[in-house]
C-alpha cells in the first residue's frame, strides 16, 4: 500500500530538518574554526591575515551567508510553515524564501563553480600549494564544495517561492556591488588585491573582471529561478488558477446554434 500524501510530507519534512541543521552546525563550525585557528603568517601571504582579516574574501562572506541561512531555515522548520504555497506565510518564512533566492543559491554557486574552475587551470591563482599547511582540506571542501551539495539539496527538496525578478536581482545586486567596493577598500589599504589574478591586469581588465563577476552572479539568479519554477511551479500555482483550467472530459453545455445545427 502506498504511503499517505500526510506521511509523505511529515517524512520530507523531517529529511529538510536534518539537512537544515547538519548545514547550519558544519557553517557556523567552519566560520567558527576559520576566524580562530586558521592562522598564516603574513610572510607567507599578507591577503587574509592583515587589513580586514579572512572578511577580505567572498568565500567568508559566503560562508557566514550559508551559516545564517541554513540557521533561518531551522528556525521556520521550528515555527514557520512548511507548505509550498500559504496563503499567508509567517515573516520567517518569507524571510527563508527570500535569502535562499537573493543570496544563498546564486553566492554559493558562485563561489563553487569559480573556485574550482579556477583551481582545475592554476590553483596558485585560488589556493596556493603552500597554504595546505595551515588550511586544512575538509575546511576547503566545508567552503568550497558542502555549499554547493547542500544548496542544490535544498533546492529540490525544500519548496519555496521566489520574489519578483525585480526585488530578487535588486537584493543580490547591491549584495555583490557591496563586496565589489570593499575590494577597493581592501586595495587602497594593502596595494594588493584580494585575486592574484587582478595584480596583473591593467585598470580596464579589472573593471571588466568585476563586472563579469557581477553579470555572472545574476545570471545564476536566473538560473536558480528557472530550476525552483520547473521543480515547484505546478505546487506554487494559486488554486484559483488550477481550477480554471478546463477538463477536457465535462460535457460542455448545448448552445441554440448545437441544436439547430443538429450537432445532438
Amino acid at each position: 500500500m502506498a504511503p499517505s500524501p500526510s506521511r509523505s510530507r511529515s517524512v520530507m519534512t523531517l529529511v529538510c530538518a536534518i539537512i537544515h541543521l547538519v548545514g547550519a552546525v558544519q557553517f557556523t563550525f567552519a566560520v567558527f574554526y576559520d576566524w580562530t585557528r586558521v592562522k598564516i603568517p603574513r610572510e607567507v601571504q599578507e591577503m587574509g591575515s592583515g587589513f580586514g582579516g579572512k572578511l577580505v574574501y567572498l568565500t567568508f562572506w559566503d560562508a557566514i551567508l550559508q551559516a545564517v541561512y541554513f540557521t533561518v531555515c531551522l528556525i521556520n522548520d521550528a515555527a514557520g510553515d512548511h507548505s509550498p504555497n500559504p496563503p499567508n506565510p509567517p515573516l520567517i518564512r518569507r524571510i527563508k524564501d527570500y535569502m535562499f533566492a537573493a543570496f544563498a543559491f546564486p553566492i554559493a554557486m558562485f563561489v563553487g563553480v569559480t573556485f574550482w574552475s579556477i583551481m582545475a587551470i592554476d590553483r596558485e591563482l585560488v589556493l596556493p600549494k603552500k597554504l595546505d599547511a595551515y588550511f586544512p582540506f575538509w575546511l576547503n571542501h566545508i567552503m568550497h564544495t558542502n555549499i554547493v551539495i547542500f544548496i542544490l539539496l535544498e533546492m529540490f527538496l525544500s519548496c519555496r517561492k521566489y520574489p519578483t525578478k525585480k526585488k530578487g536581482l535588486a537584493g543580490l545586486t547591491i549584495f555583490m556591488a557591496t563586496y565589489l567596493s570593499w575590494t577597493f577598500v581592501i586595495y587602497y589599504n594593502t596595494n594588493l588585491w584580494v585575486y592574484p589574478v587582478m595584480n596583473v591586469m591593467d585598470w580596464p581588465s579589472r573593471i571588466f573582471f568585476l563586472l563579469a563577476m557581477l553579470a555572472f552572479c545574476l545570471i545564476l539568479y536566473l538560473v536558480g529561478d528557472f530550476i525552483n519554477n520547473k521543480r515547484w511551479g505546478e505546487l506554487l500555482r494559486p488554486e484559483k488558477d488550477k481550477a480554471e483550467i478546463p477538463n477536457p472530459d465535462e460535457t460542455l453545455p448545448m448552445t441554440e446554434v448545437d441544436i439547430k445545427d443538429g450537432s445532438v
